[in-house]
């Protein structure tokens, strides 16, 4: 998270909902910032899997397009 906020201004996941299945736990968010280089702005869907064993996060996998990330870090 260091280098986001090394590279992105006002980094920010905006949850809005969440699903829960036993031991999986899916969040879909949205990421905001601007990127500090090119100025441009980010904003993006993301969904979020977590296993969650013992109340300890034990995986954790991201999805997100990558593309309009790519886009917006550069000129």
């Amino acid at each position: 998270m260091t280098k986001l906020g090394q590279e992105w201004e006002g980094w920010a996941a905006h949850d809005d909902s969440y699903v829960v299945d036993g031991e999986n736990v899916v969040v879909l968010a949205r990421y905001t910032a601007t990127h500090r280089d090119t100025g441009k702005d980010l904003n993006v869907r993301v969904a979020h899997h977590f296993v969650v064993r013992g109340g300890l996060i034990v995986r954790f996998e991201q999805f997100v397009d990558t593309a309009l990330m790519r886009d917006a870090a550069t000129a």
